[in-house]
């Protein structure tokens, strides 16, 4: 690491072997905190591209790595082996667990839960506010839940609060609007279930 092309707040620790490459901010404090007030912990073996943000307080496993300009926020628990693509947004308060992969241009919004195994396309898009801009709207927001071993396709849309079955299938392009069940085909706009995973011919 350089730390003269890269900056590393107080308060990181960063796992052996891994790399932080030029350009790269480490252990941000969010608005209303102190620099290294915010413990920050990433796992060994870690690899960051250029560019990509990580705000204090997020607590990061073993093998991590992301593209280029990724952007995560405070306070989220990110497990074991996990890829963030380029380009892609990680608000705060969201759990995921391992083997996760996100690919390019992923938004995840706060209070999202993405369980182990879980894969979401590029440009895959999570909401969590019912009615923005309403009043209280903040003090509701609930991200989607993406079950063990879920795939997203690309440019798929999830609104609030809907909760993905494990093993599922969302097809490329889907906007989804209630909850899809563990092992269910999904695509459409709304999306509509197909069929169960134990039918595809793979």
């Amino acid at each position: 690491m350089k730390e003269e092309f890269c900056k590393v707040y107080h308060n990181v620790r960063l796992g052996a072997d891994s790399v932080v490459e030029d350009f790269c901010i480490v252990g941000v404090p969010p608005r209303g905190s102190r620099d290294g007030e915010l413990e920050t912990n990433i796992g060994e073996g870690a690899h960051l591209r250029s560019h990509t943000i990580v705000y204090a307080g997020n607590r990061i496993g073993s093998h991590f790595q992301t593209g280029n300009k990724v952007n995560i926020r405070e306070l989220n628990e990110i497990g074991d082996n996990v890829s963030i693509g380029t380009l892609s947004v990680i608000e705060h308060h969201v759990r995921i667990g391992n083997n996760v992969r996100i690919h390019s241009q992923v938004f995840v919004p706060e209070y999202s839960i993405l369980e182990d195994g879980a894969w979401l396309g590029p440009n895959v898009v999570l909401t969590n506010a019912k009615y923005p801009l309403s009043p209280g709207a903040k003090e509701n927001l609930k991200g989607p839940t993406i079950g063990k071993g879920a795939k997203i396709g690309a440019n798929t849309t999830i609104l609030p609060g809907v909760v993905i079955g494990r093993n599922a299938l969302v097809g490329a392009g889907s906007v989804v609007v209630k909850d899809v069940p563990e092992n269910g085909v999904v695509a459409g706009n709304p999306a509509r279930l197909l069929k169960n995973i134990a039918t595809l011919p793979y």
